[in-house]
């Protein structure tokens, strides 16, 4: 054993644009890091605005404030005599970098910015920043006034570079940069820096957790060193779910990891590393040694720091930790199976989702089938994860659920009497419906605790049939009863799209029943395969306020309620999963159903899932399609394969028009709000923009007062029309009830 170093890790639920919630995050993570013993601390991607303010960041605005956050963290004394790095946008000479910010005691030492964008999946990163190409190149970068003031220098390095400390070498990788075939670490490393940084903004995806835990320990196995990978963790305005997974890693082995789903907004993992162990690896490996004799050197910024003590056994390193599949403890690496990912990723997206919308509570129209009985498994997951944190201590959480049902001596002790607060649910009956939906929607409901009806909305349907019979003097007929396809589909809608209106009704009605403030949240319960076949009403399943299940495929769904059945004793979940998906948008016959989904859609959800599969993550067009499937398809005939393949892609194609609302809106004017087609912005905010309005608050301040020579100038000016005074008017967007059909 050498010398030790202690360093930190921090997972934290950011928020984009909440500078004020952000800043306080940071700072406790920076105070627990302290409290470990570390000696640096590291963060996520852009953690002091948050990832996700897309189009906000071409604001001077946001890089204002970040600046200004930057400002308070230097002079804060939790930040004195630690090494601390940040996640902010820098603009340097007129170009926009993600950048890390290093900083200790009150100078800036090194401004590092991002050298490979990530632009797949849902980032967009170089729409607004540029990579930095300027290998082992540094420039001097002007600090803002406000920044030198507290720093006393006017420039800073900006560039690729490392710190060199009294004791060791770090380097600096963001993100994307791990992932890229050219990996920053690799030259670093050969170039003998021992600490290799990484604040990530790295979301979740099914079956995706063991990726970075994989490219982490490849990344230290074969070239040694100390790998500090930093992740958010929540959801922070978007429609993604950071996954955490927080984690430092030596040699290939990984010494301590964060929890990947969590309610925490603040985790620091600390980890003890020792130097002489990363030098001894690396000078095992000898043709590692002959190809860093010849390396091209990184510029390095010297720093009068040490990160070990002057003892020789002052720490001992910690041990590296098992890799566990199952039955594994919070301090091991867990690999969760896809029923346990689905059971807490959108579960946490829900909460986050909920506290920082201000709203009561969610309305779920509950039909007794799949989709919807997960939809509603999801919110009893988020209040087990409640309730267990509260037990644990977590003050947040606890103040976030007193602020939610408005109580402020409420102590959440059982999951089933938090789901009843939280969560209002209803079957919409009509004349199509079984008794068998209706019996299965109120036994789960009754399982879960939710506060459940049932209505019958007959009278509503009629009576807009009875508007449209008043204009035409003509009754649409279904199609058993002899009408045209146009008067089937049209009698199946008018359902769906009632349900939407009442549902919205009662989200911002039951509360007030209740005798408890503000609205309900409306839960959308639209799969991922109805939204690639298109087979869903318009304005229906894809007008909710948020949809936890958007992502989900049909059979993750229910391979997800029967671990979910099993873990919390479900038994009503046992007949939901027995029942074949319907629509119940046609007339029954003798009582019994005649609609089936995959009937009606002309393939089965497992079909889907693999053409969804082919689509996009194959790159497959129809052609390549057919030629992968003619092979792999051995119970289907070529042409029954073809036909297939076709009927899919012209469905795609007939309905590609819903997708547009399965995210408002369609991009049509230059000043259209559709924010992920055109106008990228997150959909949460913080309604109090604390931060941003004490700044013009500020400036207020600072302007003459009224008599002065300025203000009458100004009085004498000439006038300006003002702007129409518009007033702000809350969403109104509807949920699914049941599967619905084409149009």
């Amino acid at each position: 054993m050498g010398r030790t170093a202690t360093v930190a890790v921090c997972t934290l639920n950011q928020w984009a644009m909440d500078f004020e919630g952000n800043l306080k995050r940071i700072l406790l993570s920076i105070q627990q890091a302290k409290e470990a013993g570390a000696r640096y601390r590291s963060g996520p991607e852009l953690e002091i605005c948050g990832y996700n303010c897309e189009d906000h960041f071409y604001e001077s605005d946001t890089l204002l404030h970040c600046w200004e956050v930057l400002a308070v963290l230097l002079k804060s004394p939790e930040c004195e005599d630690m090494l601390v790095d940040v996640g902010m946008p820098v603009m340097h000479r007129n170009v926009t970098y993600n950048c890390r910010i290093a900083f200790l005691n009150r100078r800036i030492l090194l401004i590092r910015p991002k050298m490979a964008m990530c632009d797949n999946g849902n980032y967009r990163e170089s729409r607004w920043f540029s990579p930095w190409s300027k290998e082992r190149t540094v420039e001097e970068h002007f600090l803002p006034r406000m920044i030198a003031q507290i720093t006393s220098q006017q420039t800073v390095h900006i560039g690729d570079a490392v710190i060199a400390t009294h004791d060791t070498c770090i380097g600096f990788e963001i993100c994307e940069e791990l992932w890229n075939p050219s990996s920053n670490h690799i030259p670093m490393a050969l170039d003998g820096v021992e600490i290799i940084s990484n604040g990530s903004g790295s979301y979740f995806e099914l079956r995706k957790a063991y990726v970075t835990v994989d490219l982490v320990k490849s990344a230290t196995y074969k070239s040694g060193g100390c790998y500090m990978f930093s992740n958010m963790r929540g959801c922070d305005g978007a429609r993604v779910y950071f996954n955490g997974g927080s984690s430092i890693t030596v040699n290939g082995q990984v010494l301590s990891r964060s929890k990947q789903f969590g309610l925490a907004e603040v985790e620091v993992t600390v980890a003890t590393v020792d130097l002489e162990d990363i030098r001894s690896y690396r000078n095992s490996i000898r043709s590692r040694t002959f190809t860093a004799s010849k390396t091209n050197p990184y510029p390095r910024i010297k720093v009068d720091f040490a990160l070990t003590s002057d003892s020789l056994i002052f720490n001992a390193p910690d041990a590296p930790i098992n890799l566990k599949d199952d039955e594994a403890e919070e301090s091991k690496i867990i690999y969760y199976t896809p029923e346990e990912e689905i059971s807490m990723a959108p579960a946490c997206w829900l909460w986050d989702y909920l506290r920082r919308s201000c709203q009561g509570g969610f309305f779920l129209p509950l039909s007794g089938g799949v989709d919807s009985s997960a939809t509603a498994c999801l919110v009893y997951s988020m209040c087990c994860m409640i309730v267990e944190s509260v037990q644990k201590g977590d003050v947040q959480v606890l103040m976030d659920i007193r602020k939610i049902v408005g109580d402020p001596e409420y102590v959440p002790t059982d999951p089933k009497q938090l789901c009843n607060t939280l969560l209002v649910t209803c079957y919409m009956a009509t004349e199509n419906s079984s008794t068998e939906t209706k019996s299965r929607a109120a036994d789960l409901a009754s399982q879960l605790g939710a506060c459940h009806h049932s209505v019958i909305i007959d009278t509503a349907i009629s009576a807009i049939l009875g508007i449209f019979y008043q204009v035409t003097k003509l009754k649409p007929r279904f199609k058993v009863q002899g009408g045209s396809p146009r008067e089937n589909l049209a009698l199946q809608n008018i359902q769906a799209r009632i349900r939407m209106v009442i549902a919205y009704l009662f989200a911002q009605l039951m509360l007030w029943v209740r005798g408890r403030p503000g609205g309900l949240l409306v839960l959308g319960s639209g799969n991922v395969d109805e939204a690639l076949r298109g087979y869903f009403t318009k304005y229906d399943c894809s007008s909710a306020d948020i949809n936890p299940i958007g992502g989900i495929a049909k059979n993750d769904l229910k391979s997800f309620l029967i671990f979910f059945r099993k873990k919390y004793n479900l038994p009503a979940i046992d007949q939901i999963l027995e029942a074949q998906p319907t629509a119940e948008l046609e007339p029954l016959q003798a009582g019994q159903l005649v609609q089936l989904d995959e009937i009606d859609m002309g393939m089965t959800y497992v079909e889907l899932g693999i053409f969804g599969r082919l689509r996009k993550q194959n790159c497959a067009g129809p052609l390549s399609m057919f030629c992968q499937l003619v092979h792999t398809w051995n119970h289907l005939s070529p042409k029954e394969v073809a036909d297939k393949v076709k009927h899919f892609y012209r469905c795609y194609a007939i309905n590609r028009h819903k997708m547009t609302i399965l995210t408002p809106s369609c991009h049509a004017e230059t000043y259209s709000p559709d924010d992920n087609r055109f106008d990228h912005r997150q959909f949460l905010y913080n309604h109090t923009w604390k931060w941003q309005f004490n700044a013009i608050d500020e400036q207020l301040q600072q302007l003459p007062s009224e008599g002065s020579s300025s203000s009458k100038s100004r009085k004498n000016a000439p006038k300006v029309p003002a702007k129409p005074r518009v007033i702000p008017m809350s969403s109104v967007v509807s949920t699914k009830t049941h599967p619905g059909v084409v149009v």
